[in-house]
This record gives structure tokens, sequence and C-alpha cells, in this order.
């Protein structure tokens, strides 16, 4: 066995981003289909640990850099969020919101219906539902545990980190090509010529070149060590009460009031292209880290039925962003944006919505108004109102009497 250290690790996670960009900018066909860089790189090196292993070497990586990043770019979305912009997303946001509720309905549906079918314990249906995939490796890891103490579900905890990794994945590769399937039904931005350029911000095109200083670099990298802070310390006054909620949630809420309560007293306005810069390095070496340090052997592990229910709603997932999440969102540009991100998050994570519609928008152009309403929606209101679909559907007759 080969364990990398810190410094290693973070060798090795770079050399994937470097090895995406490759692949993304010569092979046609990720290009074409819009696959994120961190996705593509970390899966052909997960794929390659997975050979690795069956020679009898494994490699293994120390993930502690992993948390850190992944809250210090939530604190920079919520450093990019201004009420301003809010208020301007409202209705969007609410449009979005209900589609998102709509999506937990059907996946947690089609996984008790399916695990029915197929002879399965419905709670295998409900773990392989909104529970692992819109709520990711944290709330499986946690219903997972409540499965197997409360209703004596065999291996739940197993079960649910396998499904939320085969999320993972799926959510990385689904997203592009959906948007590439959409994008052919609207015009694109900048194709009319009556209608403005748009301007990118913020995430929409995480390559384009940005003028920063040293010191206002440093402003924001202390903006985002408060929030991470602050955040922090918030979740654990936090914990046990009826006001839980996830860390990276309380370092984004922090991050929204550091950005709007120094504006609003006229001490300090943030400067957006450093928070840009340092939210993008720190989603794609997330990323890269997550990827490259997934267990491919565990998705192996799973049995056949547990394969055919995730397949079923990879492909719900999809048809859900095509013929609900773009109608209702406009059936524009935006809203083939929308969609992607909605495959990121419904299926894997919020970074990975993210990565996904920074893929479309570096190629189609920016949609402000998606990278406005999927990192609110992904990153805070998703799991509130997940919580809630579980805790509905556990209060079934079938449920309620194990």
């Amino acid at each position: 066995m080969l364990q990398l250290d810190f410094y290693g690790t973070l060798v090795a996670a770079s050399l994937v981003l470097l090895l995406g960009r490759g692949l993304v900018t010569r092979v046609g066909f990720l290009r074409a289909y819009n696959i994120p860089e961190p996705v593509a790189g970390g899966l052909v090196v997960a794929l390659v640990l997975l050979v690795l292993r069956g020679f009898d070497v494994e490699v293994r990586f120390d993930t502690s850099l992993q948390t850190p990043l992944m809250l210090a770019f939530f604190a920079t979305i919520g450093l990019s969020a201004d009420f301003a912009s809010l208020k301007k997303g409202g209705r969007v946001v609410g449009v979005f919101i209900l589609a998102v509720t709509g999506l937990l309905l059907v996946q947690n549906a089609m996984g008790i219906g399916l695990a029915s079918l197929l002879g399965l314990d419905p709670l295998m249906g409900l773990l392989t539902g909104s529970v692992t995939l819109a709520g990711g490796h944290g709330t499986g890891a946690a219903w997972g545990a409540t499965f197997s103490e409360k209703f004596g579900l065999a291996s739940a905890s197993e079960l649910a980190m396998a499904s939320a990794t085969f999320g993972l994945v799926l959510g990385g590769l689904i997203g592009g090509p959906v948007a590439r399937h959409l994008i052919k039904r609207v015009q694109v931005p900048g194709c009319v010529d009556q209608e403005k350029p748009r301007v990118p911000k913020g995430f929409e095109q995480p390559n384009k070149e940005r003028s920063i200083t040293p010191f206002s670099f440093i402003e924001t990298l202390a903006l985002i060590a408060v929030s991470l802070l602050a955040g922090t310390l918030l979740n654990e006054m936090l914990h046990g009460s009826a006001f839980e909620l996830p860390t990276f949630v309380c370092v984004l809420f922090v991050g929204v009031l550091l950005r709007n309560g120094l504006s609003a007293l006229g001490l300090y306005q943030v400067f957006e292209r450093e928070v840009s810069v340092l939210g993008n390095v720190s989603l794609s070496l997330f990323l890269a880290i997550a990827l490259m340090s997934l267990k491919l052997w565990d998705l192996a592990a799973l049995a056949l039925p547990i394969f055919i229910i995730l397949a079923a709603q990879t492909l719900v997932m999809a048809l859900f962003a095509i013929f609900v999440t773009f109608r209702v969102m406009g059936s524009n540009y935006d809203a083939a944006v929308l969609a992607a991100g909605h495959c990121g998050f419904g299926l894997g994570a919020t970074p990975t919505a993210i990565a996904n519609m920074q893929a479309v928008t570096q190629r189609y152009g920016p949609s402000q108004i998606a990278f406005l309403v999927v990192p609110m929606v992904g990153a805070f209101f998703i799991d509130i109102i997940n919580v809630i679909v579980i805790k509905l559907y556990l209060a079934l007759p079938f449920f309620a009497a194990a």
C-alpha cells in the first residue's frame, strides 16, 4: 500500500486537474458534451487505481485538505451573494425550489417502488433516493446510521456511501450532455445581434483572466478565513438543536452576512474577482481530491438490484431536468444551464453542480441567474427540504409499522 501525505496528495490533485484539462482539450467527446475537467481527470485516476487494486496495489490519499477546500468554496459563494442580486432572483429561486422539491418526491417514490418490485426492503429504496443522491455522503451517513439503529437495516451505512459515490460520479457526467441537448433548442447569448453580450461574473467562466493584486488577494483570503472560523463556531453552537445545519451552510451564511454587512456599513466592498479566483481554485482542488479518492470497488460490491435502482434514478434525473426543470425555468439558455446544475446536485453535490455549469458557460457564454440560483438552493434550501421530504416518507404506513 502506498500512502501519500498532505504534500503528495496536493501534488496528485494538481496533476489530476492538469490531466483533466489536457483530456478535455484533446478529446472531442469530452469537450462536446461539456464534461468538467476535474471530473474527467479524477475519474481516469480512480479507474487506474481500481485496476491497480486488482494487482494488490492500493494508493491512499491524505484527504484532510478536502473539507477545508469545500468550506472555502462555500465561503466564496456566500461572499459573492449580495442582497440586491438575491432580490432580483427571488421569483426564479422560488420556482427552482419547487422543481427541486418535485425531484426529491420523484426520487423517493422511484426508489421505494423499484425496491418493492425487486423484493428489497423499501428502506433500501429510500436510501437510494433523495437520502444519498440529493443528500450526498454527509446526509447518507447520518440517515444510514438511523436506518440501522432504528429500523434494523443491515449494512445501511455502506449502502449509503456506495450510492452517494455513484451519484457523485453520474452527477458530474450527465449534466453536460443534458445541457448540450437543451442548448440546441435555444438562442445562445451573443448569437442575436440585438442582444447585448453578457459579461461573465464570478464563477461563470473560471478560465477567464482576472486582474488581482497581492493586497486585495490577502483581504479576500482573510474574509474566507473569518467565514470558516465563524461558520464552524456557529455550527457547534447549533449542534443538537432544532436549528442544526451542516457546517458548509453555516459558512455560506456567514459569508453572506460579511459581504452585505460590511457593504451596508460602508466599511468594505468585496472584490469579486479575487473571490472568484479563490473559489474556483478551492472548487477544482476539492473535486480533484474527491474524485481521485473514489473507491470505485465499493460500487462493484453493490448488488444488481441496487445498480438497477441507481441506473433508473440517473435516467429519471436526466428526464426530469429536460422535461421539467428546463421548461419551468423558462426554456431558454439560462434554463439549460440550470438543468445542468440540477443534474449535479440532484445526483451528487453542489460543487459538482457548479462544475457542470462552468463547463457549459465556459463554452457557450455566461449565465448569471444560474450561478445566483443554484448555489443558494443547492447549498442551503435543498438540505432543509430533503429532511422534510424524507420524514414525510418515513411517516408512510409501511415504514411507521416497522
